[in-house]
């Protein structure tokens, strides 16, 4: 009998050693050796942010319609000078600037590549919201956003064939077309509601625009958080991409700037052009990335379009509050001139009085 209550509190103990080794999730346990499901908790948050950022930033998208005049708008598209300068800073200057920042730093090949597919995709909408913020043209941002969107289905593939060739096959890489084709609708659908309101209720499209322009300025930050809560177990990765992530946006903002201005494009377009150039669609890099390399691959290079992704917002938000400080500066300079031409019209206007025995004209009063 005592034999037997041993043997049970053994084998109790046994099972409660058991217990406490394996989860209680795990589908076979033997021993300290457990199998556990696979957990699709950060993959299901991914898919619910990712809708919920979708459907805001479509909101938005439709705020920002609100200030794209039909006339201008359709201006830009029959003399597409300013698009064409966007065009080729866009599908031009980031794909050479990110092949020559992938050799100067003589990065992994795979690396370059990555580097390569960010310089090599189209606008993204966050540009719209700054450009917004910096008084810039919204009428040429919307534009060249939708342009660089829909001619990214057949500029993409071929700026990949000319500069991966050095590191890689391009067949290799694969090309979300249905991703693409979904940023178009995406784009194209809540800014043309957007343009319709502006055109037949211009009171209200206003009051949409103020709403949305700050909605999306948070939006912006926020989808820079999420995305570093989400990978946070993928920032190690190399210092040289630290780099690039960090020179690449800088150089598209500051060569945009300049190539515009070279163009003769006014300084308010020279903006747009800037914005419209550093600021990539880093989620369309992410997805192309994802489908195209291997988890041991990834792990070399997949953090690198969420860093290209902070630091395009943080130059971003150095030009927007350089921008905002030259404007109350020049506000406050033209204040203060206007004020002292009133002045002197004043000492010349009393003067001229006592000149002429006091007489004061109608108009001087």
């Amino acid at each position: 009998m005592q034999a037997y209550l041993l043997s049970q509190q053994f084998n109790t103990r046994s099972l409660a050693e058991n217990s406490t080794a394996c989860p209680a999730n795990a589908t076979i346990c033997n021993g300290t050796s457990c199998v556990l499901p696979e957990d699709n908790f950060n993959e299901t948050l991914s898919v619910i942010l990712s809708t919920v950022l979708t459907i805001m930033l479509a909101l938005v998208m439709f705020s920002m319609g609100c200030n794209v005049e039909p006339k201008k708008f359709w201006g830009h598209i029959k003399r597409p000078w300013g698009i064409f300068v966007g065009f080729l800073c866009q599908f031009g200057i980031m794909p050479l600037t990110a092949f020559l920042l992938s050799l100067v730093f003589n990065v992994l090949p795979i690396q370059a590549v990555v580097v390569l597919i960010m310089g090599c995709c189209p606008g993204g909408t966050a540009s719209n919201v700054i450009a917004y913020w910096v008084d810039g043209d919204m009428d040429l941002s919307i534009s060249m956003t939708t342009c660089s969107t829909l001619l990214a289905m057949g500029m993409m593939p071929l700026c990949l064939f000319v500069y991966t060739k050095v590191w890689t096959d391009s067949n290799a890489i694969v090309l979300p077309y249905d991703s693409i084709g979904i940023s178009l609708v995406a784009l194209i659908i809540p800014v043309s509601f957007g343009i319709y309101v502006n055109h037949r209720w211009p009171s209200k499209a206003k009051i949409i625009l103020k709403v949305g322009s700050i909605v999306g300025a948070i939006l912006v930050v926020l989808i820079a958080v999420v995305g570093g809560i989400l990978y946070k177990g993928s920032w190690t990765i190399s210092p040289k991409l630290w780099i690039i992530g960090t020179i690449f946006p800088a150089a598209g903002y500051s060569l945009g700037f300049f190539l515009a201005r070279i163009a003769g494009l006014s300084w308010h377009r020279c903006r747009t052009v800037s914005l419209e150039t550093g600021m990539q669609n880093t989620q369309l890099c992410s997805t192309i990335v994802q489908l195209s390399f291997t988890p041991e691959q990834l792990e070399l290079m997949f953090t690198f379009p969420l860093i290209y992704s902070i630091f395009q917002l943080l130059f971003a938000l150095l030009i927007l509050g350089g921008y905002r400080v030259y404007r109350r500066h020049r506000v406050k300079t033209k204040t203060d001139v206007e004020k002292t031409e009133e002045k002197e019209d004043s000492k010349s206007t009393s003067s001229h009085a006592k000149i002429n025995g006091g007489f004061v004209s109608n108009e001087t009063k």
